[in-house]
């Protein structure tokens, strides 16, 4: 009897145990896992067509997961569709997952590329609920047709026309001794995970339209990803670069714009920048590391550091607009113009730079000086300010010369600036200082590609029409 009830206790101890592994987890601290937190669609879409990706959701507990709501947050409206544990449809409520179990999620994009109403990238998300949690997976897909290109090298001289916009994923890596033309009015949208790096050559060749200019941009376009700074690395030239030319070219939204290391091997300027805009970038707009730079009528707007030249190089800038607003996007916390000699803390480079028309000025930010240099040791330290306006509430450093007009601290009075609405525009007006304050240079046209006052030009890249 004493044997019979011992083994009727056993069998309650274990259906109990049993019980309690079969149950679920109410705990909000219960485990969750998902095999990914976004499905990206990044097939070339020459045709209406549907393409399918899935995730899986683990359940890592010892007991059951009840997912309270699994839903699409687009609806029956969404481009997508999903599909969970083999049942199609836009929410669901109530999913187990078995302890150390896992269950499929699919979803199914459907595009036509063709529709003029598709924005360019189309997006969605699924919600998945539990245990009040709410974790998102992104779904994005491209909506036009694009010419997509993932990890590419270019290992031979290539040219790239305006047919198609191009997306670029992963990187672009423009090999030694390589050229890369693009032409006029070609449209280069970037991924986050991919830099420009340019070992040969790069030619870009815009045009003054918008129509015609070349645009270097990150990939998302939606609200409000699209005016977030930071959104793509940026373009690259490294040692072996030689002979880079960018005209009428916009670069925004990137983490760095162009940054160009070391001189040229063939002692022309690494880097030519004619016409360009170069705007919302998030650390260094245009930078050189003992390199070499020319920059002609030129926007360099609302940076973390507009130009920032350091361990010495040669470097010549006319005609430029370089200025900084505080924003919602970026705060002004350092002076649009950094130039130093110093390499390391011991070691200097040679430095030559010449700065001819050109208006340095931030407001809405840290800075009281926006030209900020520092020399250190004996090495050759050329810098030349001609016919300039700058924000600087201390004396002019003695390691610069400041010559002909000098409209130290004077406002530039641009056209229009309202900080809240992100509108910024830096043509000049009428009563501006900077009207008729310049020397001759041979530039002829201004950014917007407009006849220059050949005797008495304008400061900056805009001159008054």
């Amino acid at each position: 009897m004493k044997k019979l009830l011992s083994y009727i206790c056993l069998l309650f101890f274990i259906a109990i145990i049993s019980c309690k592994k079969e149950g679920f987890i109410n705990s909000k601290d219960a485990l969750f896992r998902v095999s990914t937190d976004t499905l990206r669609f990044d097939t070339v879409f020459t045709s209406l067509g549907s393409v399918t990706q899935s995730f899986l959701i683990f359940n890592p507990n010892d007991k059951k997961l009840r997912l309270s709501n699994v839903q699409l947050m687009g609806g029956s409206n969404s481009y997508f569709k999903i599909n969970v544990d083999g049942v199609s449809g836009t929410s669901f409520n109530n999913i187990e997952i078995n302890a150390g179990d896992s269950i499929y999620v699919y979803a199914m994009v459907t595009i036509n590329p063709n529709s003029s109403l598709l924005p360019f990238i189309v997006r969605d998300s699924i919600k998945i609920e539990y245990n009040d949690n709410t974790h998102y997976i992104q779904l994005e897909a491209y909506g036009k047709n694009a010419i997509f290109l993932r990890n590419i090298h270019v290992t031979t001289d290539s040219t790239w026309n305006n047919i198609m916009p191009i997306v670029i994923l992963g990187s672009l890596t423009v090999d030694s001794s390589k050229i890369l033309t693009i032409q006029k009015g070609t449209k280069i949208y970037f991924h986050a995970d991919a830099p420009m790096l340019v070992h040969g050559t790069l030619k870009a060749f815009g045009e003054k339209y918008d129509s015609t200019k070349i645009v270097f941009t990150g990939d998302r376009l939606d609200e409000p990803y699209k005016d977030f700074p930071g959104s793509w690395p940026g373009i690259y030239f490294f040692n072996s670069s030689i002979n880079n030319v960018l005209e009428h070219c916009i670069i925004k939204n990137a983490y760095q714009g162009t940054i160009a290391q070391n001189p040229s091997t063939n002692g022309n300027s690494k880097l030519i920048l004619n016409e360009c805009i170069l705007d919302n970038i998030y650390d260094v707009a245009v930078g050189g590391s003992n390199s070499s730079i020319e920059a002609n009528n030129c926007l360099i707007s609302n940076c973390g550091y507009n130009i920032f030249l350091t361990a010495g190089g040669n470097y010549n800038f006319k005609h430029c607009t370089v200025v900084s607003y505080g924003n919602y996007y970026l705060q002004h916390k350092y002076p649009v113009l950094n130039i130093s000699n110093v390499v390391d803390n011991t070691t200097t480079n040679t430095v030559n730079a010449s700065f001819t028309n050109c208006i340095f000025y931030g407001e809405g930010g840290i800075p009281e000086n926006e030209i900020f240099i520092k020399k250190i040791g004996t090495t050759p330290f050329n810098v030349e300010f001609n016919n300039t306006l700058y924000k600087l509430k201390d004396a002019e450093p003695t390691t610069a010369n400041f010559i002909g007009n000098k409209l130290k601290n004077a406002a530039p009075q641009f056209d229009s600036i309202n900080i809240s609405n992100r509108y910024f525009n830096f043509h000049l007006k009428a009563t501006s200082p900077a009207i008729n304050k310049g020397s001759s240079t041979n530039l002829l046209f201004d950014l917007d590609g407009n006849n220059r006052n050949v005797n008495t030009p304008d400061l900056g890249c805009y001159e008054k029409q």
